[in-house]
């Protein structure tokens, strides 16, 4: 894992350093993940975080890096501190945002704040004192609701199933618009299910993985909804930072959307493949609790062609590689995280 984050620093050598880079949300998984990588790079990083419980925020996650990054404890709802926030940026990462699925249904209009009305507040700052900001958001393949073909590509219909599902749409959307009016660089990435280190494991509102990964550890049974035939992608986190910072400084990404993606598993194969890294455990399937089977979408994998053609990117660590890494850092840390 080492080598693979090397190898990225190296291959993008000198292209970060002294650069001015403005991360939101970046006590959090993705994000602080992504900060360390940039520090390491020798970029000037800012950090924003509201640290709201609920939201996945660490202050461990950057343990270590708290004298070599700038950090501002804000929520990107204050349009007035983003203002001030934003301005002599060279990049924008904009990965803050309400994730979870389930909290979205349960409370819509904190969903709406955060994934729409923030975004308008961060692309407003943007284009009133930073118009040469490159941006890159993290949307979601939550938007595609349930997939009516396979792989799922770019121009697949956008028939999102949940609240969040619309909220990420419209966050993207304007985007994207204030690309095409007000020339903002913009490029949009629609992660599929991120994992590894540093990622919410205290419950299963953000990711089903960080759950399972908990439960692992603590010895306790996985529970898989439905049959485990649903199929799914997943991308380790190195790899989805990878995707950023080449969507960043490559001038074909800018006005682009594109998925990431990998090899397609089942839910069943998954659970047996982390008992086997874990080195014990076990599992069984369960019904769906009525509020996610209602949200469910089935099968899901994406194609990532696009972003292979364009950026030249695909997924270089495997799952098995991925899950023990991330695996070994929870049996080390899981005390920083529940």
């Amino acid at each position: 894992m080492k080598r693979q984050r090397h190898s990225l620093e190296k291959c993008l050598n000198g292209e970060f350093a002294g650069k001015r880079i403005l991360v939101t949300g970046g006590f959090g998984f993705i994000g602080s993940n992504l900060a360390r990588t940039l520090c390491n790079m020798g970029a000037r990083v800012t950090v924003i975080d509201s640290l709201i419980p609920e939201y996945g925020g660490n202050p461990f996650n950057l343990a270590g890096y708290e004298e070599r990054m700038r950090t501002n404890i804000s929520d990107v709802r204050d349009q007035y501190g983003i203002k001030y926030l934003i301005r002599d940026q060279d990049y924008l990462f904009n990965l803050a945002g309400q994730v979870s699925h389930t909290d979205s249904m349960v409370n819509p209009y904190t969903d709406l704040d955060v994934n729409v009305h923030a975004q308008v507040y961060i692309l407003e700052a943007s284009r009133q004192f930073n118009p040469k900001l490159r941006v890159v958001f993290s949307s979601t393949r939550q938007i595609y609701g349930r997939p009516q073909y396979l792989p799922v590509d770019e121009g697949h219909p956008i028939v999102p199933v949940d609240v969040n599902g619309i909220n990420k749409v419209a966050g993207e959307s304007y985007h994207l618009l204030y690309g095409k009016v007000y020339g903002l660089e913009v490029t949009c990435l629609r992660l599929t299910n991120t994992y590894g280190p540093r990622m919410r494991v205290k419950d299963a509102r953000q990711t089903f993985l960080g759950w399972w990964i908990r439960q692992l550890i603590e010895g306790r049974e996985l529970q898989i909804f439905g049959t485990g035939e649903q199929l799914r992608d997943l991308n380790f986190v190195d790899d989805v930072i990878d995707a950023m910072l080449h969507a960043a400084i490559n001038p074909k990404a800018v006005g682009q959307v594109y998925n990431l993606g990998g090899e397609p598993i089942a839910l069943l194969e998954l659970a047996k493949l982390m008992v086997e890294c874990h080195g014990s455990g076990s599992f069984r399937t369960v019904p769906f609790p009525d509020e996610r089977k209602a949200i469910d979408i089935g099968h899901y994998y994406g194609s990532y062609d696009k972003i292979k053609t364009d950026l030249g990117w695909q997924p270089q660590i495997s799952l098995r590689e991925g899950l023990e890494h991330t695996l070994s850092y929870y049996k080390d840390h899981l005390c920083h995280y529940v």
